[in-house]
């Protein structure tokens, strides 16, 4: 198992943000976590990243605790996660936003990997040069992503990474995690688009108010009529 969780209870304060939570990560596949705002999605990454460290509970990655290690060791490891609201550099050029996601890297095969990154996102590749703030939304989330990638992840946390996007670029976005995942990247999907994410993804957790409620193959759970009213729109 490349990532596992047991029984993790995280706090904001007096505020219980995760409720024993438990997840397991394969290598090489799609996990999406799927549920409304306040659901604790998002805690669940930043447990995983290091920005937030729980009361109780375990977290391993590839056989190693992550709870004593500092965001940037857990980022050193191959743990990378592109956050919700992308949090770009406006003020740099989109290579310099590109070049900093590199920053823990101490090979020589940075220039690839930017390449790479332009492969996928060939947009970015036409505004290398171009300040990052006066991209669009969806060039935007593109610069989150591929920054990630820079840090040549070997798990990626992606939150919310339709959020906000036209429907034909939340189209190509998923085109291109899947597309990386099938380059052998594993992927820790949050999402709200829950058709999307069930569409690409090979398992998946359902959290309410802090708790896993339901967990399945992404199939199992498409073809749950709970979960279609609550999460498909009835799809």
């Amino acid at each position: 198992m490349l990532l596992k969780l047991t029984a993790i209870n995280a706090f904001y304060g007096y505020i219980q943000a995760l409720k024993n939570i438990s997840i397991e990560i394969p290598a090489g596949k799609i996990i999406t976590l799927l549920g409304s705002n306040g659901a604790g999605k998002t805690s669940t990454l930043k447990v995983i990243s290091g920005l937030l460290k729980p009361r109780e509970g375990t977290v391993e990655f590839a056989g190693q605790n992550l709870l004593n290690l500092s965001a940037e060791q857990i980022v050193a490891l191959g743990v990378v996660q592109s956050p919700e609201g992308r949090q770009i550099f406006p003020e740099l050029s989109v290579n310099e936003n590109l070049l900093v996601g590199a920053y823990t890297r101490k090979d020589k095969e940075v220039p690839q990997t930017l390449e790479k990154v332009y492969n996928y996102f060939p947009k970015l590749a036409e505004r290398r040069k171009q300040i990052a703030g006066t991209l669009s939304g969806g060039e935007q989330q593109m610069l989150a992503i591929g920054r990630a990638l820079m840090a040549k992840p070997k798990l990626l946390l992606l939150d919310e990474p339709s959020l906000g996007l036209a429907p034909m670029l939340v189209k190509d976005i998923f085109k291109i995690i899947k597309d990386i995942n099938r380059e052998g990247t594993t992927i820790l999907l949050v999402e709200q688009n829950a058709f999307q994410a069930l569409s690409i993804a090979d398992y998946a957790y359902i959290l309410e108010t802090g708790r896993v409620v339901l967990s399945g193959t992404a199939q199992e759970l498409k073809n749950d009529e709970n979960v279609r009213k609550a999460y498909l729109g009835g799809r």
